[in-house]
């Protein structure tokens, strides 16, 4: 059913989850994995870069690190996935290179937001749902580093 997934992480709690769940998935279906890391451009940092040059540099690797780190947990379970980061909007960003990847499933991690948050900034769920031609999960399913470890070794050894 689902053989190529895109997991969203951006290194957060919510992330987290989402990484283990699509890894836990990805694993039971046999998928190839894509990992999309976004930095989202804030004009604090756009504004910084004008004062500090190089403040967009050091963004993008703390990013580029969040995306290593993803990659290598995956790997560290036998997952080889394709990563990528694309800085913007992170909705926007998702849509376009599931799209691109041809997605079967997207997963994302939830965060929970205020009602100003919400009206502030909209609904990133809403927009994705509207764009995507595939799948999309919002991973909620918390795991310690344990119950996962178990889960794909189990998936290994079946």
């Amino acid at each position: 059913m689902y053989e190529r997934i895109l997991l969203a992480y951006d290194g957060s709690r919510e992330g987290a989850v989402a990484l283990r769940e699509g890894a836990v998935l990805a694993r039971r279906v046999g998928a190839k994995v894509f990992l999309l890391s976004v930095p989202p451009q804030f004009r604090g940092v756009i504004m910084a870069e004008a004062v500090h040059g190089g403040a967009m540099s050091d963004y993008l690797e703390h990013y580029r690190g969040v995306l290593d780190h993803g990659v290598a947990r995956l790997r560290s379970f036998g997952i080889e996935p394709v990563a990528r980061l694309i800085a913007g909007d992170p909705a926007r960003a998702i849509g376009e290179f599931a799209m691109e990847i041809g997605a079967d499933l997207v997963i994302v991690g939830h965060r929970r937001r205020s009602i100003l948050e919400r009206w502030w900034s909209g609904s990133s769920g809403a927009y994705l749902s509207d764009v995507l031609s595939c799948s999309l999960l919002i991973a909620r399913t918390i795991m310690s580093d344990e119950e996962f470890e178990a889960q794909m070794r189990a998936i290994s050894e079946a």
